[in-house]
């Protein structure tokens, strides 16, 4: 695989697990483009010219042909500006098209390196970094973290949308069906460190088998930011420039709020060392313990108990 400093760039790991941040951060740098979830089932079509059913869709060889020309379409920035304005029907539609088309043409015009954010394309990394030459940047939260933030913005997840892709469950989760057809549907805690599990016990065996992969702790970035993005900077061979440090040290500056509204839910300027340790105030000892329990034969490979 070629690693050169303009190959793609893939950020994934879980939603709410600080993908955003990163994709954000690695954009500060003036030669990437970032390009947020085409594999989000509400992607807009002139960004992403393939139609997605399922949150987490995954992809490999066997069914690459239905995504890897959109892809290959999307990283030579290729905007479908018709198939946009179809669809537009709303004003944000039409600033969103605005935002995505300047994307694309600037990433044209100046020959900038495809930047692509999507927590949704993490079973899938083996794929990207096969078929499309992906630099792939994985993200780990902690569990509890993870399962707070779900419970914060009651987000529930419908693990039909994993069970109706018979090639994801064949090659990744089969040994989990039953949990997962067990879940309730308002459980929103058991839902969370359930989807944790699934999600980074794949992660852990794709890493296994492609150690050019790069794993992160969203709590070591979070806690000393400049280090670890200046590190990450280094392995993707991208520029860490005196604004590059400027802009992530506004980006989890004390003087920010310890958590965003849920009006802005997928914003990234938060006092990132505050915002670790806020699930041990939400989460009720007995919540934790919980997930802590079911997530307890995948955990111990990112985080130590003295961690919970």
């Amino acid at each position: 695989m070629n690693n050169s400093t303009s190959a793609p760039i893939l950020v994934t790991g879980t939603h709410r697990s600080g993908t955003t941040w990163v994709g954000k951060m690695l954009a500060a740098d003036a030669m990437t483009a970032y390009i947020s979830e085409p594999l989000n089932v509400l992607h807009r079509p002139g960004v992403f010219h393939a139609r997605v059913e399922h949150w987490y869709q995954y992809i490999c060889e066997e069914n690459e042909n239905e995504y890897l020309p959109a892809f290959r379409e999307l990283l030579e920035f290729d905007y479908h500006l018709w198939d946009e304005i179809r669809s537009l029907r709303s004003r944000r539609d039409f600033l969103r098209m605005g935002r995505d088309f300047l994307i694309f043409y600037n990433g044209l015009m100046r020959g900038q390196r495809s930047l692509l954010k999507d927590p949704f394309a993490v079973f899938s990394t083996p794929w990207f970094a096969k078929r499309l030459n992906c630099r792939v940047v994985i993200t780990v939260r902690h569990p509890a973290a993870f399962a707070s933030s779900l419970k914060r913005l009651n987000w529930f997840f419908d693990f039909q949308d994993l069970l109706n892709q018979p090639l994801l469950m064949r090659d990744h989760l089969e040994p989990y069906r039953l949990e997962m057809q067990s879940i309730q549907p308002d459980d929103v805690i058991g839902q969370a460190a359930l989807l944790w599990k699934l999600i980074y016990r794949s992660v852990h065996a794709d890493v296994e088998r492609n150690p050019a992969f790069i794993v992160l702790r969203h709590e070591d970035l979070a806690r000393d930011p400049i280090p670890g993005y200046r590190a990450l900077y280094a392995s993707l061979g991208l520029e860490f420039t005196p604004r590059v440090e400027k802009f992530i040290l506004n980006s989890s500056s004390s003087e920010n709020p310890v958590e965003l509204s849920r009006k802005k839910v997928h914003g990234f300027k938060l006092d990132s060392r505050a915002n670790v340790n806020v699930w041990k105030k939400r989460l009720t000892v007995e919540e934790i313990d919980r997930i802590h329990k079911i997530t307890k034969e995948v955990a111990p490979l990112y985080y130590s108990e003295a961690e919970w």
